[in-house]
């Protein structure tokens, strides 16, 4: 949404997929468009398609424009040399942690937004205080590993490295996927505040270190990392 008000949008409707909209004809749906939004024009992805089978493809909703007095423009795919740019094949590249790939082809960096929530406080007894994310589980998150982000609070861009994974060192039978965000030179409290985050580039896979001296020195490393990647960006 954030997306599409930068682009001059004025308002955008979602609509929830459920078990009872897949069983609704094209024609139908399309039927609801015209009378409460008083639709006149449609824009569609060249391989869309709506209604009860996936039977509303741009043939299909042409036809009904006709009858329901509404055109219908089809929008072409966006190819690059490797082929056509979908969003399967963007999602792919995030799940791999490949996001400067998945960033060139979006034109933009992947955002994970969420509420900060209370962790375990362990990063600040080892002097790198993160903000726990608790996003979207919907959201496709990026493999595990280190990232170099910019992190976005209060309107702000702040520099910030991110982990995500189960912090094998501390907590080595934990099977969900934490993100934490240490935001560099920021020591505000921020908990049950929004934050948004611009994945730039993965720095490397998350470890488990016999020490935790080793991981606060690997740590200062990300973090001088993350500084100079993004200090150029």
């Amino acid at each position: 949404v954030d997306l599409l008000a930068g682009l001059g949008v004025d308002i955008v409707i979602t609509q929830r997929f459920t078990p009872d909209l897949s069983t609704v004809p094209a024609y139908d749906y399309m039927s609801r468009l015209k009378e409460t939004l008083g639709l006149s024009h449609l824009l569609i992805g060249y391989d869309f398609a709506l209604g009860k089978g996936r039977e509303g493809n741009a043939n299909r909703l042409t036809e009904i424009g006709k009858e329901l007095t509404y055109s219908v423009e089809i929008i072409k795919a966006l190819s690059d040399e490797s082929g056509v740019i979908s969003s399967t094949e963007i999602r792919k590249l995030v799940t791999v942690g490949k996001v400067a790939e998945a960033a060139r082809l979006m034109d933009h960096p992947y955002r994970l937004q969420g509420l900060v929530a209370y962790g375990d406080r362990r990063g600040r007894t080892i002097g790198f205080p993160t903000a726990n994310l608790n996003y979207a589980h919907e959201k496709v998150v990026p493999a595990g590993g280190i990232y170099a982000c910019w992190a976005y609070v209060r309107g702000e861009r702040h520099m910030a490295a991110i982990n995500i994974g189960t912090n094998p060192t501390f907590t080595p039978d934990k099977q969900t996927l934490s993100v934490e965000a240490y935001l560099l030179d920021f020591d505000d409290d921020i908990y049950d505040e929004t934050v948004t985050l611009e994945f730039v580039q993965r720095l490397r896979d998350e470890l488990k270190y016999d020490s935790v001296t080793a991981l606060i020195e690997q740590i200062g490393r990300d973090v001088q990392q993350t500084r100079e990647l993004l200090g150029t960006a």
